[in-house]
């Protein structure tokens, strides 16, 4: 843990932060602090009441007064467990309502993020943000500041009843509180270290799972399980071992402070024996301290470690916080709300960078009209998807500029004009669900029957009816009891249900078979009918009837142009390309 988390662990501006997550659940809060003012006087009271039997009615044999005092201590003890019943339900209770909403605001948040935030962070570590370090911010209320307020107030209370019953014997039980403040400090420390190192490792430890679970088959293929066992190996043993460091701070931890309290313990002992004897002191008073000392040890021993906990609740709040407050980096959202857009766009000398001035694209210039498909061809690393990320707004460009329907592109409001966009990638990701939810995603709005119509418009239907359960078939998850052409289709289905003005299509044909290719070649055509397109070639075959063939290289367009035009281009990089494709394919 870096020094920054550590200083912010102490911060009391994040800890009213914290706290304000609590405020739509005033009542509660209130409550818990309420029952924590009264809780600690009358769990003080107890051992006054037993110091009073033994002086008042045990000494003098008054079996009437013993009878009421053993009463009022009944009651009083019932009374003290239902409080605290109310009172640990309500702190947990309150921590639990928050995280609740808390969990939903940080992956709405997340959700919402533009694309390079998912490029610069593993999604282990938005995993473990979203529910580990939730989870913990849970302890601040549960278990931090309610209840050491609660314990404080306690040991308050019993401070002021022992030195009122008798301060020789407070004086002597409190010759030992430097020895504790001392190991409760030392304690404090070092498990707050430990603690740290071990949100350090499970954030560590999530993302090299996440990671490797999902590439298993890369990871069998290459036969590197035992390489990938050894990494985990390691990463876990630095988890175990942060453990098993605080378990250690632990072990030494409490016994000592048993010591001391057996010290404390002996001293008053063998100092209020003879003080009874000699008259200073009641027998009742050296009857009940050692009942006021374990009510004022047990807090003391347990309080450092609830300290910890606030502090570690506190830096899982900053992280937390620190992925709330990332806003999406360049990209912001405008106020433009179309209906509908007609499909006009403009790229006017357009530059982009991911990083500096490392530039993808240099110098863009290029305009489809609506209606119109342009195909965008190029060598892995040109800036093809560079450039449909950016008409998506994943990403803003550098210089230049970008006009849709001769408006600029950043004045849209992105959810408007994504809802406007339709694309079909090469992997296409399906989620754990049915065939119907997958390509409606979840939208209540779209139809079973719209559903069912826009795929027989682009033939999907007849392999989806062979599915067993049809339309309700459980898509596993990533789509991998499906081959790689019937994800194809559903995403093509995907795109047509939402009625898109705009469609984009990254490579959607070539990871497919011939068979599954015609299909799909079908529903391309379908689909970019009357509408505005851009596709990204990786077959050239299929993009002959294109409106424009763009060419892409190391960023810059080199080549502009109908299909026939480029191929009669002399020693031209399309010709070139097609040719060698064709080649390929032949042989």
């Amino acid at each position: 843990m870096n020094k920054e988390d550590q200083k912010k662990s102490l911060d009391w501006e994040l800890l009213k932060r914290i706290l304000r997550l609590g405020f739509p659940y005033k009542r509660v809060f209130i409550i818990a602090g309420i029952l924590a003012v009264i809780i600690a006087p009358i769990a003080s009271f107890r051992p006054y009441l037993i110091q009073l039997m033994v002086d008042d009615y045990i000494m003098d044999s008054d079996l009437r007064g013993m009878a009421t005092i053993t009463g009022i201590l009944f009651l009083l003890l019932v009374g003290e467990v239902l409080l605290r019943y109310w009172f640990i339900y309500s702190t947990n209770l309150l921590g639990q309502s928050v995280i609740k909403d808390l969990r939903v605001r940080v992956f709405k948040h997340i959700t919402n993020m533009n694309v390079s935030y998912f490029d610069r962070t593993p999604i282990g570590t938005s995993t473990t943000r979203t529910i580990n370090d939730i989870e913990t911010i849970n302890t601040v209320f549960s278990q931090g500041v309610i209840t050491i307020i609660a314990d404080i107030l306690g040991l308050v209370a019993v401070l002021v009843i022992m030195f009122y019953s008798s301060w020789q014997l407070s004086l002597i039980c409190l010759s030992t509180l430097p020895l504790l403040i001392i190991a409760s400090y030392i304690f404090k420390e070092k498990v707050k270290e430990a603690f740290q190192k071990v949100r350090t490792q499970i954030s560590r430890m999530n993302a090299f799972l996440q990671e490797r679970i999902t590439g298993m088959r890369i990871v069998q293929v290459f036969n590197a399980e035992r390489r990938e066992a050894d990494k985990f190996r390691l990463i876990n043993r630095d988890y175990t071992q942060a453990n098993i460091d605080s378990i250690f701070y632990y072990a030494v931890f409490f016994p000592a402070v048993e010591i001391i309290s057996a010290i404390s313990l002996g001293l008053m002992v063998w100092w209020g024996a003879g003080s009874v004897i000699g008259g200073s002191v009641t027998l009742g008073a050296l009857i009940a301290f050692p009942v006021y000392l374990t009510m004022l040890f047990r807090p003391v021993r347990f309080m450092a470690d609830k300290f910890n906990t606030l502090q570690m609740g506190m830096v899982a709040a900053d992280r937390v916080f620190k992925v709330l407050d990332k806003q999406s980096e360049g990209v912001e959202s405008g106020h433009f709300k179309p209906e509908r857009i007609e499909g006009k766009i403009v790229f006017d000398k357009v530059w982009f960078a991911y990083e500096d001035d490392n530039y993808v694209l240099k110098d863009i210039n290029f305009n489809i009209k609506p209606g119109e498909t342009l195909a965008i061809v190029g060598s892995t690393g040109s800036g093809k998807s560079t450039i449909i990320n950016i008409i998506n707004r994943f990403y803003e460009y550098t210089k230049g500029s970008v006009k849709v329907d001769d408006r600029e592109l950043n004045t849209y409001d992105l959810e408007s004009l994504r809802k406007r966009i339709a694309m079909v990638l090469q992997d296409v990701f399906l989620f754990s669900g049915s065939v119907l939810d997958n390509i409606r995603l979840n939208d209540p709005g779209i139809s079973e029957e719209h559903v069912r119509k826009s795929a027989g418009l682009i033939k999907a239907d007849q392999f989806i009816n062979k599915l067993p359960g049809g339309f309700d078939f459980i898509v596993a998850e990533r789509g991998n009891n499906l081959s790689m052409g019937q994800r194809q289709l559903i995403a093509f289905v995907r795109a047509l249900v939402f009625d898109p003005d705009l469609l984009i299509l990254d490579e959607a044909t070539s990871s497919v078979d011939s068979e599954s290719e015609a299909i799909i070649q079908y529903a391309i055509e379908t689909l970019i009918a009357k509408r505005t397109s851009i596709i990204i070639a990786h077959r050239l075959s299929t993009i002959r009837h294109a409106d424009h063939i763009m060419v892409l290289s190391k960023g810059k367009i080199v080549e502009f142009g109908k299909h026939d035009e480029l191929m009669a281009i002399t020693n031209g990089k399309f010709k070139s390309l097609y040719e060698m494709q064709f080649v390929d394919e032949l042989t």
